[in-house]
């Protein structure tokens, strides 16, 4: 037989740990649920201590700090004691750059449920949560405010640990008034605004994305200088901005709806304003490149949740041509990201 023999033991082993990603999914779900690292940041404990303190069957919870252990997110350090480690760190609640609410967001019930359908949505195109809910991502969120807290929570999560590499990434100082687009919580505001004392902002959400955006602004200390409004972005934004930002919202949504959303911020900005939209950008030929993993799984992701997909630069720039925007720079993050800054302007 030609190439890999399937039989050797290295290439089972490697196709038997992706076959079990699904456990660790679920391994790491729990351990965020039961705030097992919460409890272990306070030093090593032993089994009885963390069932205690998370309401667990001691030994069932044994097993689960065991695999913790193998994943390195705890140490066993003896029979029967368990220690937090860096990667650990991560999952905790009260963590800057944590994890933990993406976790709950991406190996929660909802995303578990979605992701069995997506044969279905491979052979038919349909939105496998829309099939497994019978309504869309936003909306299901929409009615149920604890979920939408927790998609809310993970959003920001991931927006307060990018503001260093966007400040890095794009020089806002020509800018005096920033509109954050699907801004959310306004956690990637808060941060950009901090950094510049004498910049103005506002941040534009559905009433239930930016129902924390009172709260996130206060507590970065910048609300005085940031509006938070309420609205739906198909249909009009806020005008006034020097510059747009839409970050992760365009692989959201299929290619119409982006137009919609483009064509929106274009209707908005005046003849001097830019549009800055940070997105992944997917290679126009993808390889076992490690960095590529997240991309990758996430454009299945946006297909099983949301219909959305992740996008190629050839593509945003026919997204920004359709809506009266042309792509004038982009900037790449700093590796491994594979996120870039796509500035765009006005075309006519």
């Amino acid at each position: 037989m030609d190439g890999i023999d399937p039989g050797a033991p290295g290439v089972r082993a490697q196709m038997q740990r992706l076959i079990y990603g699904f456990f660790t999914s679920q391994v790491l779900y729990v351990a965020a649920r039961l705030e097992i690292p919460d409890v272990l940041a306070a030093g090593p404990q032993t089994t009885a201590e963390v069932a205690a303190a998370t309401k667990a069957h001691p030994p069932s919870l044994y097993r689960l700090l065991r695999a913790l252990a193998y994943l390195g997110i705890a140490e066993q350090r003896g029979p029967d004691t368990f220690a937090l480690t860096e990667r650990g760190e991560l999952l905790r609640s009260d963590t800057i750059g944590s994890l933990r609410e993406l976790v709950m967001l991406l190996a929660g019930p909802e995303s578990w449920r979605a992701w069995g359908h997506l044969e279905h949505a491979v052979r038919t195109g349909e939105v496998a949560w829309d099939r497994a809910f019978g309504e869309n991502t936003f909306d299901y969120l929409a009615a149920r405010a604890d979920r939408q807290a927790g998609f809310n929570a993970a959003m920001a999560e991931g927006s307060r640990a990018f503001v260093p590499t966007l400040l890095a990434a794009c020089d806002f100082t020509a800018y005096a008034r920033v509109v954050d687009v699907g801004g959310g919580s306004g956690a990637l505001l808060a941060g950009v605004l901090a950094a510049h004392p004498r910049m103005r902002g506002v941040v534009f959400d559905t009433p239930a994305g930016v129902a924390d955006a009172p709260a996130e602004l206060a507590a970065a200390g910048v609300a005085d200088r940031c509006e938070v409004v309420a609205g739906d972005f198909f249909r009009t934004v806020p005008t006034g901005g020097d510059a747009y930002l839409l970050k992760s919202v365009l692989h959201d949504w299929d290619d119409d709806r982006c137009v919609a959303i483009l064509a929106s911020c274009r209707r908005a900005m005046a003849a001097h304003a830019e549009l800055i939209v940070i997105e992944s950008v997917m290679p126009a030929v993808v390889d076992g490149a490690a960095n590529l993993a997240q991309l990758v799984m996430n454009d299945l992701n946006m297909m099983v949740c949301h219909g959305g997909r992740e996008r190629t630069v050839p593509e945003f720039s026919a997204l920004l041509n359709a809506a009266g925007l042309r792509l004038q720079a982009v900037s790449p993050c700093a590796a491994p990201s594979t996120v870039a800054i796509l500035t765009a302007t006005p075309s006519s």
